[in-house]
C-alpha cells in the first residue's frame, strides 16, 4: 500500500467524560484489530494475524485500569501515533518487531533487594561502597588551609 500521510491523521482531542474516553479507545482497539493482517503482510512478520491480534488484546488489557480521562486521552495520542506510524510503513522492521516481541519486564523486587543492587553498582563503578565517605575525598574542599595564609 502507498503512503498517505493524512489517510490516518486526526486531530488531538481532549475527552470530556469517560464515556467519550471509553469510545475512543475502543475505536482505537478496532483500528488496529481490523488492520492486523496488513501488518503481517507488510512487515513479512513470523506469525499470524491472530497472534497479532492477541498482543493488541493484552497491551490494551494492560492499561485497562487507567480511569482518568487525562491519561487516557494521553494514551491514546500514543497509541494513534504508533498506529499511523506502523500503518504508513514509517516504522522499521526491527520497531514492529519489538512491539511483537517485547521482552516481559522485570519482576517486583523488595527494598533491600533495590538497595542492594545499588550497592554493588557503586561499589562496581567506583570501587568504594556508597555509604563510606572517608573513602572518597574531593580534589577540592573548597576550605583554605590557615597555615598557608600570609
Amino acid at each position: 500500500m502507498t503512503t498517505i500521510p493524512p489517510r490516518l491523521a486526526q486531530m488531538t482531542r481532549t475527552s470530556g467524560s469517560p464515556q467519550v474516553a471509553r469510545q475512543r479507545v475502543l475505536q482505537l482497539y478496532r483500528d488496529w484489530y481490523r488492520s492486523a493482517p496488513e501488518i503481517v503482510e507488510s512487515f513479512s512478520l513470523p506469525s499470524t494475524a491472530s497472534d497479532i491480534r492477541r498482543i493488541i488484546r493484552a497491551e490494551f488489557e494492560r492499561h485497562r485500569h487507567v480511569s482518568d480521562p487525562k491519561v487516557v486521552d494521553i494514551l491514546l495520542l500514543k497509541g494513534r501515533q504508533q498506529y499511523q506510524e506502523v500503518m504508513n510503513n514509517w516504522a522499521q522492521d526491527s520497531h514492529v518487531l519489538g512491539i511483537v516481541f517485547a521482552p516481559k519486564g522485570r519482576p517486583a523486587r523488595t527494598f533491600l533487594q533495590k538497595f542492594l543492587e545499588e550497592e554493588v553498582l557503586i561499589f562496581f563503578l567506583f570501587g568504594v561502597s556508597g555509604r563510606d565517605e572517608d573513602q572518597v575525598l574531593p580534589a577540592a574542599s573548597g576550605s583554605l588551609r590557615k597555615d598557608l595564609i600570609p
